[in-house]
């Protein structure tokens, strides 16, 4: 079996999809492993690194995609690799199904079978396939570096000869992996710490590290689903949510926000009134850009200032630390792959409690309940 690694393509990605140190378990499967020539050096791996690895490199790109039995991505691949691949052949990476299901059309017409590491199940089986989580750690963490390097004012409290420098405040909503990240980086750096999370159960996890969490009282409504993903509230709800982070984020320096929704725009927690509330050089690092932004004035991707108040809404934060990013993704899609792989053979599982529900399209059909009912296609019976 044929696992094809290709050089990444969307501007300012600088992941690989594996790593040399999981092109050595594959071929411990008895896999044969195809890397494109560079697809590494983003992420500081040369050639040589992957053919120690017993990788086989090679420059020609659409040779690769016609031999290709199983192509592992970062991202969901133009429409053109889509359409060089062969029919049965495999697709793994975040594809963005529920976000964007028509451009998974490519797919069902060449027959392909998709895996979309965002519909892993969080459930404890699949802990170390869980790539979602392993992104949300790396953005959490360079959040709080990009604010810390951003605003005018240092993070830790300091005692000098010149007289006392207050610490600085960060506000962080969301308490995910990539809000409690952001969190323990702000207190290690020394600043003081405040966290929002509508579901309550997450102001323990808040508190263990060190900062103080903001709880609302929302009437005992259901913040988050069986997956433990927050859900989505009233306007009610909402409301009280964001009058409280409206008038925290008055004495803050660094707001991040991380609140998303899978397969939904993401809630608006920061009103263009509680920007203009904000202090002339706070900053706003808003990480839910990709999907429409927790900041009412957020523009993916782009830096926008109000009134001195800084807003970033980078969409791929994760690329820009690539080296820890592609590690953890390469060890995540290694886990999942093992699950794929039975005597160096491809074996696709579709009963497999991972497998199964990680599966977008199979055979030239949609099966994946929730993104068929995204993109107009049927169900395959069974």
């Amino acid at each position: 079996m044929k696992i094809t690694v290709l050089k990444e393509t969307l501007p300012g990605e600088a992941r690989v999809a594996l790593m040399p140190d999981s092109v050595k378990k594959l071929v411990a499967l008895k896999s044969a492993v195809i890397v494109e020539s560079n697809a590494g050096l983003g992420a500081a791996r040369t050639d040589d690194d992957y053919r120690e690895a017993g990788a086989t490199v090679s420059p020609d790109r659409g040779e690769l995609l016609e031999s290709a039995n199983v192509l592992v991505t970062v991202n969901r691949p133009p429409p053109e690799v889509f359409a060089e691949l062969k029919p049965g052949a495999v697709v793994l990476g975040f594809l963005r199904p529920l976000d964007e299901p028509q451009a998974l059309r490519p797919a069902l017409a060449g027959g392909l079978t998709t895996f979309a590491m965002e519909l892993i199940p969080r459930i404890t089986r699949a802990q170390a396939m869980d790539a979602l989580s392993s992104m949300a750690t790396v953005a959490g963490y360079k959040a709080v570096v990009l604010g810390a390097s951003q605003i005018p004012r240092m993070f830790p409290l300091l005692m000098t000869a010149a007289g006392t420098v207050p610490p600085a405040r960060v506000l962080v909503l969301g308490a995910g992996v990539a809000g409690l990240q952001a969190i323990a980086t702000a207190r290690r750096l020394g600043a003081v710490v405040e966290g929002y999370d509508v579901r309550a159960a997450a102001g323990e996890q808040v508190r263990s590290l060190g900062a103080t969490f903001l709880e609302v009282d929302l009437g005992g409504i259901k913040t988050e689903d069986a997956g433990g993903y927050a859900v989505e509230l009233s306007e009610e709800a909402m409301q009280r949510g964001r009058d409280l982070i409206a008038e925290r984020a008055k004495t803050a320096d660094v707001v991040i926000t991380t609140a998303q929704v899978p397969g939904r725009r993401a809630p608006l927690l920061v009103t263009e009134e509680a920007v203009n509330g904000m202090r002339r050089g706070a900053m706003i690092i808003d990480l839910a850009g990709a999907t429409g932004g927790n900041c009412a004035i957020s523009e993916a991707d782009k830096i926008v200032e109000r009134n001195g108040v800084t807003i970033m809404a980078p969409t791929n934060l994760a690329a820009t630390v690539p080296v820890h990013a592609s590690q953890l993704y390469s060890r995540n899609v290694t886990a999942f792959l093992s699950l794929l792989i039975k005597d160096g053979e491809l074996s696709i599982d579709m009963t497999d409690d991972v497998v199964g529900p990680s599966c977008v399209t199979h055979q030239g059909e949609v099966v994946n309940s929730r993104v068929a009912a995204a993109v107009g296609a049927s169900i395959r019976p069974g």
